[in-house]
């Protein structure tokens, strides 16, 4: 996200400003003072020049900006720089020593038309952030990229960072000649080619002036990246040009048709359906190395992470995952680029909205029609653990500055938001909803927005007053659960039904839900096939539903079919009984997985046995049909495992589940999906020396299971296998670097050195991760894993105190994604006692109240803990 940011000696704050700690004053903008600088000041334009050609660590900036002000007042730009040459505002010269702070630059007695000067040299990054640098190692080619959302486009030039000041951006940027750059406009040609000091070709590219968007859409992409180019027709008659880039050595496994088929069906569906043409003027996706998200919605330049260029075969779940990204990505061109929130507090709407419609626009109009399924299976599971944290929040959280931004990326912000939105387009109905959507757009183009704006036109277009529910969904926090109260007579017809609604006691509010109940059926065959569905409105602690009184009990009664509401369920016992049995032989795939979700929640909760789920996982899964909840489930598999089972039982269970998957990767059908998931959770489990023999003879290939191809990926996660249980070690390590040495090979082994089961090992990679801080991004989150891949936690107990004791610098010294890899990473989860709880609530207790971002993981970490023991006291 490549020089790499070490600990170096520099001016006084530079520390602090370039690894993103908020001690120099206004790196942590708060929200009164955005608001107080958008009523002083409108900006009109951007002009940004760049030189990339001044060496490895820094590049140079200089920004031009034209805006109004009120005149006399002051105010102040943003601007992390290592080296602010000049500061010209109107003019006159003013002295950068005195004005410029490296984070922030004060305006002094603005006139009513301004253009403001500024001259400053800025470092690379390597974290993921603003403007990050890497070298390729298969070529030794440099690329970069811009990463902006949400405060960091003022690490590459000078600029107003709030969305709500718009303006359009015109950059020139000097590169050497061979690269390619991408913005936000289309790419010129190149000119004033010269030679550069490294001896070679260097040249000039001019880019036009961007509409009116917000700095954090806006994007530089720079290298040797290759292309494929398309096109597609708008709506409006124009011929959008599309590309697809990727770096030279990874071009080889891009499938560039697969992306333009999905755009263009997101194109189709998305204008058909928001009534308005794409905003842009072409449309460009970048897969960047060492990104720390899946993709980020930069206004016609999109970048996504680079993984989704699958050069091993991968399970059908992450071919899934990568359209579903693609299409949410190319719905924020709407809403987000083209209409923008006002403030960060609206971010859960920007994002959800988003999440909602890529699902939508999979399942009405790509090939992935069973996305809803994929929604309940990996979105909403993470929506409802987030909602149980201490530190859950209303989806519309107060933001009051850019630091609680930062950790409000999170499963509400997103997967709940999502969840809610799709149980509004139930509330008001789905032609109401986007009616209300095309009016929102219509209105608002190019224009910051709140909130009410949306909720104005959606009241507008469905004639629901939306107040009171907004209230209940989007400013409490929490959620609910959903049980069915039967009862039935002697002949098998139900008497009565009724719903009954809880909530949690920290958050004790009872909401509105729009649902279906789903009655199912095992038929001739063995199916489970629904026979009849309800839709209503369910309110309050009882809802009584008097219309199925007289119909006959059938085999499953399902609350919450085809996932509407946004609720835990429970079954009643018969209907438990019948899952139970008979999970795998649902027709459908959404109330399997539904099914699949209570019993989750109910070991999670501590309410069944951990071993039960176990149980009922290895005797179901492999006749799962949908990849992505195959994914989940082995996912939720491990975690129980680790976490969740009693301790006494933990090994032998491990064992057993491992032995069981090895059973099933050699019983499904050869080079299935399912096949490939089996053998990678196996190698994941393997822990006896059988089954660590079998993941070596599968390594070697002297085990070759029919349909299965060890390429390298695999060979990747079965060396770690083996290294995890001191069957391989450094040696072999390197040997697989030297056979895959790219950027995914140095990755690979990363972990697999950090995950070496030596006193040794685990102090080396303690050091490079914690204390000299000479990683990437992407090699640290690489190391993190390893660090904490052990088969014996007494590998780790020495480093529990140290990681309290460190963890305070961290977060001061680090940006916030390097910081949050490792407070969340290496706590010592895998301890998982008492102690643990106990030695965090002291921690905690004396956390400054300043901390919040660090109180807010530290909390979420300690629940984790405090949860798994609850769990495996149930499981005993």
């Amino acid at each position: 996200m490549t020089s790499q940011c070490r600990r170096r000696l520099k001016p006084a704050g530079f520390l602090q400003t370039i690894l993103g700690g908020t001690t120099l004053p206004g790196l942590n903008l708060t929200r009164a003072e955005a608001r107080q600088r958008a009523e002083l000041l409108t900006v009109t334009s951007y002009d940004v020049t760049l030189d990339l050609t001044k060496g490895a660590s820094l590049f140079g900036s200089t920004t031009v900006v034209k805006f109004s002000a009120v005149e006399g007042s002051s105010s102040f730009i943003d601007a992390i720089t290592e080296t602010v040459h000049s500061v010209t505002l109107n003019g006159v010269e003013l002295d950068p020593t005195e004005v410029a702070d490296g984070g922030r630059i004060q305006l002094p007695d603005l006139a009513a038309e301004n253009e403001l000067k500024v001259v400053a040299d800025a470092p690379y990054m390597n974290t993921g952030e603003g403007l990050h640098r890497f070298v390729d190692p298969v070529d030794n080619e440099v690329y970069l990229y811009t990463q902006f959302e949400v405060p960091d486009s003022r690490r590459m030039f000078a600029v107003f960072e709030q969305p709500d000041l718009k303006a359009s951006f015109t950059f020139t940027v000097t590169a050497p000649s061979h690269w390619d750059l991408v913005s936000n406009s289309p790419t010129p040609l190149p000119e004033e080619t010269t030679p550069g000091d490294d001896g070679g070709a260097r040249s000039v590219w001019r880019f036009a002036p961007t509409p009116r968007i917000s700095s954090y859409t806006t994007a530089l992409i720079a290298g040797p990246y290759q292309a494929v180019r398309s096109k597609v027709s708008s709506s409006d008659g124009r011929e959008i040009p599309l590309g697809v880039f990727a770096r030279k050595s990874l071009m080889q496994y891009l499938d560039a048709e697969n992306i333009f088929e999905l755009t263009r069906q997101g194109f189709e569906f998305f204008e058909a359906e928001f009534g308005f043409p794409y905003p842009f003027e072409k449309y460009d996706q970048l897969f960047v190395p060492e990104f720390n998200a899946g993709a980020m919605e930069n206004a016609g330049a999109v970048t996504i992470l680079e993984g989704y260029v699958f050069r091993s075969k991968v399970a059908e779940a992450q071919v899934e995952r990568r359209a579903i990204t693609v299409l949410h990505e190319l719905a924020h061109m709407w809403f987000g680029d083209l209409v923008t929130m006002r403030w960060w507090n609206d971010l859960w709407l920007n994002e959800s909205f988003a999440e909602y419609m890529s699902h939508l626009a999979a399942v009405e109009n790509t090939e992935f029609d069973h996305a809803w399924t994929t929604f309940a299976s990996v979105e909403k599971s993470w929506a409802y653990r987030q909602d149980q944290l201490p530190t859950t929040h209303p989806i519309f959280a107060e933001i009051d500055d850019l630091q609680d931004v930062e950790v409000n990326f999170d499963g509400i912000t997103y997967a709940k938001g999502a969840s809610v939105l799709r149980q509004l387009v139930a509330w008001v109905g789905p032609e109401q909803f986007m009616a209300g959507v095309r009016e929102y757009f219509r209105k608002h183009a190019w224009k910051n927005t709140e909130l009410v704006d949306l909720m104005t036109e959606l009241e507008a277009a469905s004639g629901r007053d939306l107040e009171q529910w907004g209230k209940l969904w989007l400013e409490t926090a929490g959620v609910n659960t959903l049980a069915p109260e039967i009862e039935v007579g002697a002949d098998g017809t139900i008497t009565s039904f009724a719903i009954l609604q809880t909530a949690a006691e920290e958050q004790p509010v009872l909401r509105p839900h729009r649902l279906a109940v789903g009655f199912y059926e095992l038929t001739a065959d063995g199916k489970l096939e629904r026979t009849f569905r309800e839709e209503l409105d369910v309110d309050g602690p009882r809802t009584e539903v008097p219309s199925l009184a007289g119909r006959a009990r059938p085999d499953l009664i399902l609350l919450n079919d085809d996932d509407l509401a946004y609720a835990k369920i429970r079954l009643d016992p018969s209907s438990l009984a019948t899952a139970t049995t008979h999970l795998k032989d649902f027709a459908a795939s959404l109330p399997r997985t539904l099914v699949w979700g209570s019993a989750w929640d109910g070991a999670r909760d501590g309410e069944t046995p951990a071993r039960g789920y176990v149980t009922l996982i290895l005797a179901n899964i492999a006749s799962e049909t949908d990849s992505s909840v195959i994914l989940v489930q082995l996912r939720q598999l491990a975690t129980t495992l680790t976490y969740y089972v009693a301790a006494e039982h933990k090994e032998s269970t491990t064992i057993a589940a491992a032995d069981r998957l090895w059973e099933l990767a050699s019983a499904v059908a050869p080079g299935s999906d399912a096949q490939l998931q089996f053998v990678k959770s196996f190698a994941l489990l393997a822990t006896s020396s059988s089954q660590l023999d079998t993941v070596q003879a599968v390594f070697e290939g002297t085990t070759v299971l029919d349909g299965l191809t060890v390429d390298q990926d695999l060979r990747w996660e079965l060396l770690t296998s083996l290294v995890v249980g001191g069957r391989q070690g450094q040696e072999s390590i390197d040997a697989e670097l030297a056979r895959d040495h790219t950027a995914s090979g140095q990755n690979a082994a990363a972990q697999a050195t950090a995950a070496l089961p030596t006193a040794e090992a685990k102090a080396d990679a303690w050091n490079k991760i914690v204390v000299t801080g000479e990683m990437s991004n992407a090699n640290q989150s690489s190391a993190v894993a390893g660090f904490t891949r052990v088969l014996d936690t007494a590998l780790l107990e020495p480093y529990a105190e140290k990681y309290f004791e460190a963890v305070p610098e961290i977060v001061a010294n680090r940006t916030h994604a390097l910081a949050q890899q490792i407070v969340v990473g290496l706590y010592p989860s895998q301890l998982t006692t008492q102690a643990t709880v106990d030695r965090t609530d002291e921690f905690l207790a004396a956390l400054p109240a300043e901390s919040a971002a660090l109180r807010r993981m530290m909390l979420e970490n300690r629940d984790g803990v405090a949860r798994a023991l609850k769990a495996r006291a149930a499981d005993v």
